[in-house]
């Protein structure tokens, strides 16, 4: 038997009776469901962190200017930047998130935790959180591993695709794994765990997905970047014990719910918000223009 990840209260009540932590219990699920090896799994999220470093690592060393030009090196901009707005260690988090992102824009190799979209996120979180308080790779791993549980909940109540609930549900979806695993890492109990999820799922409930030209770059790219301030916010504010006062159960409920009645022109399909705008239509008309190729007609005569 492992638990199923229907409910945060359930994820919680199960751990107690089991005496077992959050992310032994994703190991169980993974071993149970999945007919995975215990050693296989820590491999696998070995691997799967590395990729998510060298992706932070290329997009602040290599050239990213993607193919419609929206994404031009964003990230080293900011990396380098002289003005500091809070500290070197924000401004490092924000171009890290936006770095791995712009790997994926430039159709670089990234790991989608939990979508292509929300590519960003976890890497920029948690490359700067090991960075900042010298934690093993070990620690990161696990909190992967919460952020997997986190995930699975989030999935089976809401939805974790910007087609079905918008960009609340992939870069939401994100930012709730990345404060659940910034509280792990930093010895947070279940509670603050949950706590830091229902927080910053509160700050991203009933964000529209709106990429321009169909693109997942703009702006796609620079929410990366702010998820992951909200993933910081957050974990500091459960962290410091203040209440999200609506439980985490209710507040994925309420994603679902407003994903569910979200107009389907806010969920990934181009129609609306920004990819609506004069701006937005000139420039998918710029890129559908460069991505056709002409073909002769072999109907005409010679």
């Amino acid at each position: 038997m492992s638990y199923l990840f229907e409910s945060f209260s359930g994820w919680k009540a199960y751990c107690e009776n089991k005496q077992m932590s959050l992310f032994d219990s994703v190991i169980e699920y993974e071993v149970v469901q999945k007919g995975k090896t215990e050693e296989a799994i820590w491999e696998g999220l070995l691997k799967a962190y590395s990729v998510m470093k060298d992706a932070v690592e290329t997009g602040l060393k290599e050239e990213m200017i993607s193919r419609s030009g929206m994404i031009n090196n964003g990230a080293k901009k900011v990396y380098r930047h002289p003005v500091t707005v809070l500290s070197p260690e924000f401004q490092k988090l924000i171009a890290r998130a936006l770095a791995a992102k712009e790997v994926n824009s430039c159709m670089g190799r990234v790991v989608a935790a939990p979508t292509a979209g929300a590519s960003g996120i976890l890497p920029g979180t948690l490359y700067t959180l090991q960075e900042i308080h010298g934690l093993s790779d070990r620690q990161i791993l696990e909190g992967l591993l919460v952020g997997a549980g986190i995930a699975l909940i989030i999935e089976e109540k809401a939805s974790l695709a910007g087609a079905v609930g918008g960009c609340q549900a992939e870069t939401g979806s994100a930012a709730a794994m990345a404060s659940g695993a910034i509280v792990h890492c930093l010895g947070g109990d279940v509670d603050q765990v949950f706590n830091a999820v229902a927080i910053t799922i509160q700050c991203m409930l009933g964000l529209v997905c709106d990429p321009v030209a169909g693109l997942v770059e703009i702006p796609c790219v620079v929410r990366n970047a702010s998820a992951a301030a909200i993933a910081n916010s957050s974990a500091q504010i459960a962290l410091a014990q203040v209440s999200a006062v609506i439980p985490v159960d209710e507040c994925v409920e309420a994603m679902g719910e407003i994903g569910a009645s979200m107009e389907s022109r806010y969920k990934e399909t181009a129609m609306g918000g920004l990819a609506a705008t004069l701006t937005g239509q000139e420039i998918a008309k710029k890129v559908l223009i460069q991505d056709i190729e002409i073909l002769p007609d072999e109907t005409l005569p010679e």
